[in-house]
């Protein structure tokens, strides 16, 4: 075994409870380490790489996309010390990664501070897998997504060195040497491609984010929502922002399926912190069929003044898209609004045996105006393969969530699942789309990159994975593929 503190197992047992994540990947790992510092982290790559083993690091497992499962030793960072410190005076704070982002929260909270991005996985999601995969959440129409949030990072490379990545300053570890000798001027030379093959879209977890290295110019860019294929991230530090006082909300039901976009684009002026959908086949299970589609807006204000003044501003903004507008004005009777938000897991949840739901097309996300027409063809294409969905996503930046729920005992519906992810995947390429909006590329949009950006875009990413991971330990399939079957 590497000589590590903390667990080394590779019994089968101990396998098998790492096997899979919240997506849809079974992998049986060659062995699990829990260290339990940052030393050791350092320790075990050094020795991964003398022997050519693979690294799959892992937090919370909560990642929807196989990022967190694979044949190597799992690195599952959560036996690293909790540290947290709030600075209040400065609006930050410092956490391990193996600390949830709702226990920042908790802590942040009580000097009138948050990390304003809002994962519904928060509870167990740690701050290293929301570094790792650019997590956001509802809010992120008004806040953004992670990397906005983070100011540095702890990581250790692949050549088992630990070094501090921080906006505005040069780093001096062999990796960024590397990726600034051998991939940083061929970045940087093909701007205007990357300009033009990058999606438009109002967030983008897929691929190396290149468009975002090119703007600010530092490497700590593309190690955000990089998936642990770049570097094995120990700590972060975190911008925060100010809790707004009062909120206030509007539940808007839609008669078209024309109507989400257009009802999103006119709300968007009045700047909401979260614009959520619930299309029809999610109205549908949870006993509220009807309307064709159910927009759940929040607003964020300094004064109840100011609240009632937005949320009476968007309900005339889209009463002529609507059959029915509610409205919220304290936290309260905005949190009776959204209640309906949560309504289908237990459905999910408790589906029959012979059926499942899974997260496949789950991710995608298209620009605003085009938002519609992407429901409207997964409905069509899901409805020809006679696969049963349930959608919904965050409309305030056009990205949506699909639960597929395919009939497993019936023939043929894996070769179903598989064409539909391709079908579906060209249309979010035709929309100017990106496949994954919040949760990363993992092992199961692996293969899309290609198709999405094209080849001398995908170029880059493998020359920026070459250069901070000469010998591909570091959770290799993963945003760029392997060759192997997944």
């Amino acid at each position: 075994p590497p000589p590590v503190r903390g667990v080394f197992r590779a019994d089968r047992r101990a396998r098998a409870a790492y096997a899979g994540g919240a997506g849809i990947f079974r992998m049986l790992p060659a062995a699990v380490c829990v260290p339990v510092g940052c030393e050791d982290v350092a320790a075990i790559v050094h020795w991964a790489a003398a022997h050519r083993v693979s690294l799959v690091p892992r937090g919370a497992g909560s990642a929807m996309g196989g990022g967190n499962v694979g044949e190597g030793i799992i690195l599952d960072l959560t036996g690293l010390p909790r540290r947290l410190e709030v600075d209040p005076a400065r609006r930050i704070a410092r956490t391990a990664a193996s600390v949830p982002l709702a226990e920042l929260d908790r802590e942040a909270g009580k000097a009138g501070l948050r990390l304003p991005p809002d994962p519904s996985s928060s509870a167990w999601a740690t701050a290293g897998g929301a570094v790792a995969t650019n997590a956001a959440g509802a809010r992120s129409v008004r806040y953004g997504s992670v990397r906005r949030w983070v100011q540095s990072v702890e990581m250790v490379t692949a050549d088992g060195e630990t070094t501090e990545l921080r906006r505005g300053v040069r780093g001096t570890a062999s990796a960024l040497r590397r990726f600034e000798e051998e991939a940083a001027p061929l970045i940087r030379s093909a701007s205007e491609e990357i300009s033009a093959r990058f999606p438009r879209t109002r967030k983008n977890s897929s691929g190396y984010a290149l468009d975002a290295y090119l703007a600010s110019g530092d490497p700590l860019d593309l190690v955000i929502g990089s998936e642990g294929t770049l570097g094995v991230v120990t700590a972060v530090e975190w911008r925060l922002d100010p809790v707004p006082p009062c909120r206030g909300g509007l539940r808007i039901a839609l008669e078209s399926p024309d109507s989400p976009a257009a009802a999103v684009q006119s709300l968007l002026r009045f700047d909401p912190s979260a614009v959520e959908l619930l299309d029809r086949t999610f109205l549908g299970p949870v006993g509220e069929g009807g309307p064709e589609a159910v927009l759940l807006v929040e607003v964020e204000r300094e004064t109840p003044e100011e609240v009632k003044a937005a949320v009476a501003a968007a309900a005339k903004a889209v009463r002529h898209l609507a059959a029915a507008v509610d409205t919220g004005l304290t936290p309260d009777a905005t949190q009776r609004l959204w209640a309906i938000r949560h309504a289908a897991s237990p459905i999910l949840a408790g589906l029959p045996e012979e059926r499942r739901s899974l997260q496949v097309i789950e991710d995608a996300c298209v620009p605003v105006d085009r938002m519609s027409e992407y429901v409207r063809a997964v409905r069509e294409r899901a409805s020809a393969r006679s696969v049963p969905v349930v959608i919904f996503g965050h409309a305030g930046d056009g990205h949506v969530h699909v639960n597929l729920l395919p009939r497993v005992t019936a023939e043929g519906w894996e070769a179903d699942i598989s064409l539909l992810l391709e079908e579906v995947t060209d249309e979010v390429v035709r929309l100017g789309g990106t496949p994954s909006g919040e949760h990363g590329d993992g092992r199961l949009r692996a293969g899309l990159l290609q198709r999405v950006y094209g080849g001398e875009i995908t170029s880059l990413f493998q020359r920026v994975k070459r250069a901070f991971d000469p010998l591909g330990i570091l959770n290799p399939g993963i945003i760029l593929p392997t060759g192997e079957p997944p």
